[in-house]
């Protein structure tokens, strides 16, 4: 197993890393400029700080969580603290941007709980965010403001300008993350959910929920090789439900026709669907059909 390594402040991952120090001990900027070399730390890293980068790789690599970045389209990632990370002998093919915010430097500003609200954060390097030039311009112009203010004498305005110059980065990005998932849905044409309902299906089929209890949204994202945030903001996007929702329908269409083609029990069909009791059973049913199964099943039958 790499070590992984964990910086408490920016300063020390500049220090690892061979950099000068960041003119502000919370917040750094660096711009990648073309065919740079850029590595990060000493190894496998983890810090109490946020990264935002635009970035397009030549060659080496970056590793987010579990998954290695290592194409070379045009992106955006960011990442959130204390998540496992590794840059190694990156060579950018042309100019990038890379931004160090520090947990603290957040402290008292509304954008340090409305960042929590980013679902990008979440997702693995290869759910990266891809630009258009028009996006990407509107980046680097939010960028060189940041870095204006930064470079310039600080002031009591200074942190509130730079720190709403960010939050419009991750606005913009929430905006073109939602431009991503509708023009995927145009070319998968609800790829996504038909691959979603098979995966629900052959759990069921092969009695997988009898022995690993009830399919859950790490899981199904997992057998589509998505992280979890990602597979869920797909979802929301191609069909107006998350993946617990879909998860949820799917059970209780297992559950109606487990109810009406056996003499199985209430009990016996939750416990059948993995469900630990069969009050969180009814519970669940009841939310989704607006009736209980007894009541469901009488129906049935009558």
């Amino acid at each position: 197993m790499d070590k992984i390594s964990h910086y408490r402040s920016i300063a020390e991952l500049h220090e690892k890393s061979g950099y000068p120090q960041p003119q502000h001990p919370l917040l750094s900027l660096m711009t990648c400029k073309e065919l740079m070399s850029y590595s990060l730390g000493e190894s496998r890293f983890t810090g109490d700080f946020y990264m935002i980068a635009l970035k397009k790789i030549k060659s080496g690599y970056v590793l987010y969580g579990k998954t290695r970045y290592d194409h070379n389209n045009g992106s955006m990632v960011f990442m959130k603290p204390r998540q496992i990370i590794e840059v190694s002998n990156v060579q950018f093919a042309e100019k990038g941007f890379v931004i160090f915010v520090h947990e603290d430097y957040l402290s008292g500003h509304p954008l340090h709980e409305g960042i929590k609200n980013y679902g990008y954060f979440e997702y693995e390097i290869n759910e990266a965010l891809h630009l258009s030039p028009a996006e990407e311009q509107i980046m680097w112009d939010l960028y060189d403001s940041i870095r204006a203010e930064y470079e310039n004498s600080t002031d009591e305005f200074s942190r509130d300008i730079i720190l709403s110059h960010i939050d419009s980065i991750l606005k913009y990005s929430d905006r073109f993350y939602n431009r991503q998932f509708v023009d995927r849905s145009k070319h998968v044409s609800g790829k996504t959910i038909k691959k979603f309902e098979q995966v629900l299906q052959h759990y069921f089929e092969t009695g997988a929920s009898r022995q690993q209890g009830l399919p859950t949204v790490n899981y199904m994202a997992g057998e589509l090789f998505l992280s979890s945030r990602y597979l869920t903001d797909l979802l929301k996007q191609e069909t107006g439900k998350t993946a617990l929702d879909h998860i949820h329908i799917h059970l209780i269409k297992e559950a109606k026709n487990r109810l009406l083609s056996s003499d199985e029990s209430i009990a016996g069909v939750a416990y059948e669907l993995g469900f630990e009791n069969p009050s969180y059973f009814t519970r669940l049913f009841k939310k989704v059909t607006g009736i209980t199964p007894v009541q469901y099943k009488e129906q049935g039958s009558a």
